[in-house]
């Protein structure tokens, strides 16, 4: 079991930055692939970004890619998430997620075992 908790969101003006953190309890975070996705007012969630239990791999949306940056450190059972240069489009709720096995470009969030109860991000133009 893992649950994770996320902070970090806030009201920013565009071409602004802002670090989300997720932290994970349990004993096994390392083992774990994490994501982040975010979900904006009467769409779909949205995947962003997920990274490998090593840290090694990553991968993005082309919506973010060049902006926005994940890491991890398995130490301190934390993901984060630094978004740089930011833009209205990117307003929304901002999930971490958690996905047990092997590593791969998992864009669906069905494919995930855990989820964070989101933490908003508004970027005002």
């Amino acid at each position: 079991q893992v649950q994770l908790v996320e902070s970090g969101g806030g009201l920013v003006q565009a071409g602004g930055s802002l670090r989300l953190s997720c932290a994970a309890s349990g004993r096994t975070f390392s083992s774990y692939a994490m994501g982040w996705f975010r979900q904006a007012p009467g769409k779909e969630r949205e995947f962003v970004t997920v990274i490998s239990w090593t840290g090694d791999s990553t991968y993005y949306a082309d919506s973010v890619k060049g902006r926005f940056t994940i890491s991890r450190d398995n130490a301190k059972n934390t993901v984060y998430l630094q978004m740089n240069s930011l833009k209205p489009e990117d307003t929304a709720v901002y999930y971490c997620a958690a996905r047990a096995g092997g590593w791969g470009r998992n864009t669906s969030p069905y494919l995930y075992d855990y989820w964070g109860q989101g933490t908003q991000v508004t970027v005002s133009s």
